[in-house]
């Protein structure tokens, strides 16, 4: 018997034509990624005026444009949504949350209208953390709702609908509200260093959500709001 450590092999390899269909294939994705990415990403998917939830560090301006999707929508409640906020210079702790409720009544909204549910302070999940908060002060509140429109900023819009999809299935189904600030989309995104790093963070966080699930073993974990 010979002792062998190699052995010879007949393979396919493309031919030239096939290299430049092979290119073809792989570049299309980069394309379309690069042309349609924030598109995408800034999903705006409205179900009936019933819910609106706000995502609090969207910011002031952000709370302005909530507020008039509230009163044209007519919706019955507006829920502020989002956890602590990352203040490196001050040991003074704000909730996003909180603050947004409040910037909402300076607002003119009416107080028994608007509703607070603050999330805890967490490394990771921030999102899905803040989900499961509004759940729980909905039903707090005796609130069952059969829709629910997220309010956001732009390209996080998508992966917030999922996320508050997964939280608040069966019984409410989630839309999307995705909120751009005006000359924000002016140029194109690859000219902006504060847009290229959000669409490539949400470009990730969305697919390890839709594929992995954000490394989470449940969409459901108990939860009390006292």
């Amino acid at each position: 018997m010979t002792f062998q450590l190699a052995r010879r092999r007949t393979i396919w390899w493309p031919t030239f034509p096939g290299w430049i269909a092979l290119l073809i294939a792989a570049g299309f994705p980069c394309v379309w990624w690069c042309t349609r990415a924030e598109i995408f990403l800034s999903l705006n998917e409205r179900q009936p005026p019933e819910i609106l939830v706000v995502e609090g560090w969207i910011g002031h301006e952000g709370m302005y444009a909530a507020k008039a999707e509230f009163e044209r929508g007519k919706y019955q409640y507006i829920v502020t949504s989002g956890g602590p906020m990352n203040n490196r210079w001050s040991a003074q702790r704000w909730n996003y949350a909180t603050e947004s409720y409040e910037l909402l009544v300076r607002l003119g909204v009416p107080p028994d209208r608007v509703i607070a549910a603050p999330a805890p302070d967490v490394e990771s999940h921030r999102t899905f953390e803040s989900a499961v908060v509004v759940r729980d002060t909905l039903k707090k509140h005796d609130l069952q709702p059969a829709f629910v429109n997220i309010f956001t900023f732009g390209v996080h819009a998508r992966r917030s609908r999922l996320v508050f999809a997964k939280v608040l299935a069966p019984a409410t189904t989630v839309g999307v509200v995705s909120w751009i600030p005006a000359g924000y989309s002016d140029d194109s995104w690859w000219k902006s260093s504060e847009r290229s790093l959000s669409l490539i963070k949400e470009t990730v966080g969305y697919l390890f959500e839709l594929l992995l699930n954000s490394g989470r073993g449940s969409n459901h974990p108990p939860r009390v709001v006292n």
